[in-house]
């Protein structure tokens, strides 16, 4: 990995940007046509699931985006109406009006000859609310509305070639959205180092291979016993919840907003790995995994204790089998990433102090004029090891 500037914002950002946008409006549409198309069978109970399951992500997503808009400097809100904003949220449309407001801001940073700092500093700030949005929507959403699919397919033993390509593409999106999250958390190294094709592919498929694991467990678990998740996902998203509590996350501005955070995350962390504090996070990562491994074992043993060995899923056994390598696997490429993959990045060396341990690393200075999202740079610290000094600049989060 070698280092390198920030990189402007180019056509290839905005081309990415605007895929980005064409597919979260294209998502909206495609789970209400599945929801459609269980009603149009006879299934109207999976329907209004599907529907309950979009409703409660949309809404949750909304109130994020509107409470940072309400806490974010005024020069960084779009120039509309603050009752414009308030309606569009309402509408459930305020994410998908994040997404064409940064692809005005990203046309004008990309096609002018002369760009400002600040400009491609709030086409960033932009950038990192939409992709944590984004992840925010993918696991409250997209990873449930797997669940139900793969549900659906296996009580029927009948797989369409579009609900194929569906459960593949859901997989790669729930991990491209873990993998597009770290990629914005690494932008606010000081001296940062490109991810690079083979560390990418690494991060992909490590997450890919913890959450398939996990999501094929819990679907097992669903077929046999309904109304037996409907009791396991509250319990396990409240111990999640409890363990982020006891953590003293500092996301969000005001109390009620963080409870709402912390719930949010809570989903995420029944499905895949998310550090929300500073620190070391060798011990909570094994107390976690442990945690997931040992519950999903769990649902797994369920499954085969209740499975008649005459039943015509039988031959998901050898599947589920797999399940077990696969994570572990996982957590082997986790491991090997983080070991000689992660980037190393110099820290700050002030006056006489002692030369910091080159294992940790800097956010960039603070001495730049340009906006710092406060929110991302929260969690890029605890995604990252930096420095007390460092962390020092950055009390007060201003740029």
């Amino acid at each position: 990995m070698a280092p390198r500037a920030p990189g402007r914002f180019g056509p290839l950002q905005l081309a990415l940007a605007a895929a980005g946008t064409a597919a979260a409006a294209l998502d909206v549409f495609a789970d209400g046509w599945v929801a459609a198309g269980y009603a149009r069978g006879g299934q109207p109970g999976r329907a209004a699931l599907a529907l309950a399951l979009l409703a409660a992500a949309s809404v949750a997503t909304q109130a994020c985006s509107w409470f940072w808009l309400r806490s974010d400097p005024p020069e960084l809100r779009p120039a509309v109406p603050t009752g414009l904003l308030a309606a569009l949220h309402l509408l459930q449309l305020g994410f998908l009006f994040r997404c064409l407001h940064a692809l005005k801001v990203g046309w004008k940073v990309c096609w002018t000859k002369t760009v400002k700092e600040e400009e491609q500093s709030h086409m960033a700030f932009l950038s990192h609310d939409i992709s944590m949005l984004r992840l925010f929507e993918t696991f409250l959403e997209n990873t449930p509305q797997l669940v139900l699919l793969l549900y659906g397919v296996l009580r029927t033993n009948k797989a369409e070639p579009s609900q194929g390509l569906g459960i593949c593409t859901a997989f790669l999106c729930v991990t491209w959205s873990l993998l597009d999250y770290h990629q914005s958390l690494r932008s606010f190294l000081q001296d940062k180092y490109e991810l690079s094709l083979g560390s990418s592919v690494v991060y992909f498929l490590w997450n890919l291979f913890l959450v398939c694991p996990r999501v094929l467990t819990v679907t097992l678990f669903t077929l046999l016993w309904p109304y037996g998740m409907a009791i396991h996902f509250p319990l396990v998203w409240l111990v999640m919840f409890l363990w982020v509590s006891l953590q003293g996350t500092d996301f969000m501005e005001s109390p009620g907003p963080e409870q709402l955070y912390r719930a949010m995350v809570a989903v995420i962390l029944y499905f895949s790995w998310f550090n929300v504090v500073p620190g070391r996070t060798l011990g909570r990562s094994i107390i976690y995994h442990g945690f997931i491994l040992a519950d999903s074992t769990l649902l797994a043993l369920s499954w085969l204790w209740g499975q008649d060995p005459s039943d015509e899923h039988s031959y998901l056994i050898p599947l589920l089998c797999t399940a077990l390598p696969c994570y572990l696997l996982g957590l082997l490429l986790r491991v090997a990433y983080y070991k000689w993959l992660h980037p190393n990045v110099r820290a700050l060396q002030e006056g006489d102090h002692d030369e910091v341990d080159t294992n940790r690393l800097e956010l960039r200075s603070a001495s730049a004029p340009a906006p710092v999202n406060r929110r991302m740079r929260c969690l890029a610290q605890a995604q990252f090891p930096i420095c007390w000094t460092v962390r020092l600049r950055f009390l007060n989060g201003a740029a």
